[in-house]
C-alpha cells in the first residue's frame, strides 16, 4: 500500500480544530463567569459533543476511506 496525503492533512486539520475549539470554549467559560463545577461540565460536554461526535468522526473516516460519509 502506498501512503496517502490524507493522513498528514487530517492530523493537521484535527490539531487546528482542537486549538480553535479550546479557544472558543475557554472564552465562553470566562465570559460567563461560571463556577468551577459548571465550567468543568461545560468543558467535558463541549469536548465530547463537538470534538468527537461531529467533526472528528468524519475527519477520521475521511482519513481512512477517502469519503466524508459512510
Amino acid at each position: 500500500m502506498n501512503p496517502t496525503w490524507r493522513k498528514p492533512a487530517g492530523m493537521i486539520l484535527i490539531i487546528a480544530i482542537i486549538t480553535l475549539w479550546c479557544a472558543v470554549v475557554v472564552t465562553v467559560a470566562d465570559a460567563a463567569a461560571l463556577p468551577t463545577w459548571a465550567a468543568l461540565l461545560l468543558y467535558v460536554g463541549a469536548g465530547i459533543a463537538w470534538l468527537w461526535l461531529f467533526p472528528m468522526r468524519r475527519i477520521l473516516y475521511w482519513m481512512e476511506h477517502g469519503r466524508w460519509r459512510p
